[in-house]
């Protein structure tokens, strides 16, 4: 028996479901029940009825869909697949900002330890940032960790007054503005498609800046035929799969979420078949970070609702 089908028969089993970021490997995107960015699996994590959730993403993905469901399993396929960003901040300096500004909102990027989440007034991700701070009403924000995100966030509310953290994504700030250029030069008619965790170099060439799922529409949406493609490499398969005719560009040195990558079929095997790699979060601990990421879903869904 493949593997594959051993992971669908232990998925029948054991009532699970697979929940897979764009970022990890192609065959774990193929064999995965759900596929998105942070905010899709977030929203998909709340609702989902099964009683095993086994995340293929990084620590902080799993922490947040065992909050949202503090009474399911939720299981990571490596244990040690974590996200550098994820602890760039910390509470001593939020406490210092809440006593430097008045009417201070702390802003807390998804790409968050639940630590840290716990210190927030509301979660955003890339995809819905913009709709939450305009939809809140502090005047100051304080964005953490992510300044790359939390520029070009305040760059499209310029009616708020932004505090940067000085957190970065290691795979997106090391992108080369060089090999980008020269990508551009070779390939004229490529529209060039950033993720906003790249720095203001790399933004400031975009014919498009936006979350992973809406760099994967926009190019699906588009009538051009050649993309330029600035974020973690493993966007490709979807955005080859919903555009089998067009031509996607990655930089020489292409970005690689080496976390991400270490998630694999065996490992989805192997804790469906052990229930090993278990999120565990404190209770109290896990209701106070629940907040935030509530009030990020309940923002996004009031602005959708209005349009």
């Amino acid at each position: 028996m493949e593997i594959t089908q051993k992971i669908e028969q232990l998925k029948n089993e054991k009532d699970a479901v697979i929940l897979a970021h764009y970022y990890v490997r192609p065959e774990v995107q193929k064999i995965a029940d759900y596929i998105g960015d942070s905010f899709y699996l977030a929203q998909v994590a709340e609702k989902l009825t099964n009683q095993v959730i086994v995340f293929a993403g990084v620590s902080f993905m799993g922490e947040s869909a065992k909050i949202l469901n503090p009474e399911k399993t939720v299981l990571l396929p490596d244990a040690c697949a974590d996200c550098a960003m994820a602890h760039m901040a910390d509470a001593e300096t939020i406490q210092r900002m809440r006593k430097a500004y008045e009417d201070l909102a702390v802003v807390c990027y998804i790409n968050s330890t639940a630590e840290l989440k716990r210190y927030a007034d509301v979660c955003v991700t890339s995809a819905n940032a913009v709709k939450i701070v305009k939809e809140l009403p502090n005047q100051n924000i304080y964005f953490i960790p992510d300044r790359n995100l939390a520029r070009v966030v305040a760059a499209q509310v310029p009616e708020k007054h932004f505090v940067f953290h000085d957190g970065f994504c290691p795979v997106h700030e090391q992108m080369k503005l060089e090999e980008i250029l020269e990508i551009k030069e070779g390939h004229p008619a490529a529209l060039v498609l950033v993720h906003p965790e790249c720095p203001e170099s790399i933004c400031a060439l975009a014919d498009y800046i936006g979350s992973t799922s809406g760099i994967i529409r926009y190019a699906t949406e588009s009538d051009a035929e050649e993309f330029l493609i600035c974020t973690e490499n493993g966007v490709r398969y979807e955005l080859e799969q919903k555009n089998p005719g067009k031509k996607f560009y990655f930089p020489k040195t292409e970005p690689v979420c080496t976390d991400m990558k270490r998630i694999t079929l065996e490992k989805i095997w192997e804790v469906l078949e052990t229930g090993k790699n278990a999120v565990e979060i404190d209770r109290i601990f896990a209701d106070q970070a629940r907040e935030p990421l509530r009030k990020m879903l309940d923002l996004a869904a009031k602005k959708e609702d209005r349009r």
